[in-house]
Formats: C-alpha cells, sequence, structure tokens
C-alpha cells in the first residue's frame, strides 16, 4: 500500500487538517463566507538565523490557481526576515479555507531547504557543494528536497532523478563497497577510470583502509594527470578535526606536485563545518543537513474581515505591505502601498511584494529555476550567516 498523498489528493484538500472540515461545516450551517485577507509569516527563524529564502511559491499558486482569490508574495527566491508577510490570500474564506495545511507543508519546508542551501553557499564561497541527502529521505520526496536545495544555491545533486527533474547531470563518486570488494584504494581507482566514461570527473575515497593522505598520494601517482579529486568521509569515530586531516592532505599533494587535484569533503557536514574546512577543501557533499533542514515556522492569520483590520491577540492587524531600499537593503513593513516610503538613508523604497494571483489567475509567467536560483545567489551575495 502506498502512503503518499497524491498531487489530486492534496488540491481538493484531503491532506487538511480536520479542524478546517469542522470549520467549513459550522460556517456553512451559520451561512458565513466573508471576504477575508490572511496573512504568511515567520514570528522567528530557526536557530537564531538572521535571514531566510523564501520558495515553494510554484507549487503554493498551482495549489491556489483556480480559485476566486487575489494573492500577492514575494518573489520566489527572495531573502525575507522574521515578521515580514511572505504571501497574502484575499477572498472568500470558505474558498481557501481546506488549503491552509498544505499551503503552509509547501512554504516550511520549501523555504526551510533553500535556506540552508542558501547558508551553506554563502559561507562555501565559490566552493562546489553537492547535495548527497537523496539517503536521508523518503525516495517519494527526494526530487522535491534536491530542486529547493538547487534553488538555495547547491551546485549539483547526486539522485539521478532529480538530475532528469532539473535537467542537470547527476553527480557524485564511487562508493566503499567497490574499495572494499577489490579490497585496495588504487585498484579502486585504476577500475573507475578503465570503466567510467572520460567526461565523469575522477574523484575517488581516501578514508577506506589507510591514512588519507598515504591513500590521496597513492591515488594521484596512479591516475597521474586524471584524477580530479580525493573525497574524505572519514567515520566520526576516526575523525578528530577534519580540517587537520584536510590540512594534510593539501600540503602532501602540493609536496609532490599534484596541486591540480582538488579536495572533496563530506559525511555530516553544515554551514559550521564548511567554515573551517574552506581553506583546504574545494567541494562538498552535503546530506542530512538538507534533507533534514529545520522547516521555517511559518504561520497563517486572519488579519482583515470584510475591510475591517482584525486578528486574534499576539497578532497585527491590517493587511500589511514590505517595502526594501535597493541602496542600503534595509527593510520596512507599512500598512498603505500607495504612500511613498523613505528609507533612513533619504532613498527611496519599493514594495518588494508582488501580485502573482488575481481572481484566481496566474499573474504573469511562471520562472525558470535558473532565474529563482540566480536570484538567491545574487540576494545573498553579501550577507553572513
Amino acid at each position: 500500500m502506498q502512503f503518499h498523498a497524491t498531487y489530486d489528493e492534496i488540491i481538493t484538500g484531503k491532506t487538511t487538517d480536520i479542524y478546517f472540515q469542522r470549520a467549513e461545516e459550522i460556517l456553512k450551517s451559520e451561512k458565513k463566507n466573508p471576504e477575508v485577507v490572511v496573512e504568511v509569516w515567520a514570528k522567528h527563524l530557526p536557530e537564531n538565523y538572521k535571514w531566510a529564502i523564501f520558495t515553494g511559491l510554484e507549487e503554493a499558486l498551482q495549489l491556489l490557481s483556480g480559485k476566486n482569490i487575489d494573492v500577492w508574495a514575494f518573489p520566489e527566491g527572495s531573502v525575507f526576515y522574521a515578521k515580514e508577510p511572505v504571501l497574502t490570500v484575499k477572498g472568500k474564506y470558505l474558498t481557501f479555507a481546506s488549503l491552509e495545511t498544505s499551503l503552509l507543508g509547501y512554504l516550511c519546508e520549501a523555504s526551510g531547504i533553500s535556506t540552508k542551501a542558501a547558508r551553506c553557499k554563502v559561507v562555501a564561497k565559490d566552493k562546489t557543494i553537492l547535495s548527497f541527502g537523496a539517503r536521508r529521505m523518503h525516495p517519494c520526496i527526494t526530487p522535491i528536497i534536491d530542486r529547493y536545495a538547487y534553488l538555495g544555491g547547491i551546485d549539483g545533486v547526486s539522485s539521478t532523478l532529480s538530475g532528469e527533474k532539473l535537467n542537470i547531470i547527476p553527480q557524485g563518486t564511487i562508493p566503499h563497497s567497490v574499495i572494499l570488494i577489490l579490497d585496495d584504494t588504487k585498484k579502486a581507482a585504476i577500475a573507475f577510470d578503465r570503466s567510467i566514461p572520460k567526461e565523469v570527473p575522477r574523484i575517488i575515497l581516501v578514508d577506506t583502509f589507510r591514512d588519507e593522505k598515504v591513500e590521496a598520494l597513492r591515488v594521484a601517482k596512479a591516475l597521474r594527470g586524471k584524477l580530479n579529486a580525493v573525497r574524505i568521509d572519514t567515520p566520526a569515530s576516526r575523525r578528530g578535526d577534519l580540517s587537520l586531516i584536510a590540512r594534510e592532505i593539501r600540503e602532501e599533494l602540493d609536496l609532490n606536485n599534484f596541486n591540480d587535484v582538488g579536495i572533496f569533503a563530506s559525511g555530516g557536514l553544515d554551514e559550521k563545518d564548511i567554515a573551517g574546512l574552506n581553506p583546504w577543501v574545494n567541494g562538498y557533499g552535503i546530506g542530512t543537513s538538507l534533507s533534514n533542514a529545520p522547516t521555517i515556522n511559518f504561520s497563517l492569520d486572519i488579519v482583515e474581515i470584510e475591510n475591517k483590520p482584525v486578528a486574534k491577540k499576539g497578532k497585527t492587524a491590517g493587511m500589511k505591505w514590505v517595502f526594501g531600499c535597493e541602496r542600503c537593503g534595509k527593510r520596512k513593513i507599512a500598512f498603505s502601498k500607495d504612500t511613498i516610503q523613505k528609507c533612513e538613508c533619504g532613498n527611496s523604497m519599493a514594495i518588494l511584494t508582488k501580485k502573482v494571483i488575481e481572481k484566481g489567475k496566474l499573474a504573469g509567467t511562471p520562472e525558470t529555476i535558473d532565474n529563482i536560483r540566480n536570484r538567491v545567489l545574487t540576494e545573498v551575495k553579501y550577507l553572513n550567516v
């Protein structure tokens, strides 16, 4: 029996929390279906993040389109901050009430994954990062998680299906099993070179049997001129400080004139590990910290009913607009989109929220994956984690 929800089950509201079905029953019996404005926002960001990345919009629009509602949102791939409404819906409440659970599910997980990916990319700078998280997730959602990691700035994926759906070539090395079965790292490297097409980079694991720098040198000599990089995935029980191991490998390779051989690191890494490894390492495989990224804890709240500002206690009533300054990057939340907002630096601020659905119809054409990814990389360029 398959337990994953189908697309039809999602868009028809079957994945909703039961209390939304009860809400529909109550309001229909009371003949109440007012026009409301609801906002999606995060009061706090996880783990003291300073900023986050908004993704999941394309799926959210598929969910909401065709309904007689208006929707405003940040462009997908935008940086946002706590307390900023990232998506606003206006329409009859019962038109979309049962979709709240799925809407938040799309945005919370997607934004969490893209945020973690962007944080890793900011720290790694120009170094390559691949998503190695396929084995840490339910296979039904492998392409979803890889997609949002890629949108967040990751350079590639290891899963063949994810590569196919993203229209990029999946990347990776060889598993330890090959080295164990062939009983020697050098033999495995030679077999790799003999068997695998030449366009595939020669990256060999060097942590299976011997000291990593010894194995790195053996492999480099065996594949002289062909070896692109060595990979360290040293178990935690034997690891110590992985950055010191990477440094030793780098020094050994350089001393033996293998300066063009890179180092690729993997094994439970996140942005904190990348910071220490970056002086010595050329690329990373990031798995669990992407597939298990902390979700953005978005909530959806009514802020207006029949054009009257109203909200539960602890929330701010009234439809809001987010403005940003192109010169210095400061943000401001305002209750009017028509009032010109001035930044502290003296520059006029622009509205960041855009209309994406008007009376049920998509406003504008869908963006390409590359456009969204480029927005992320552009907006995080001068940010710190």
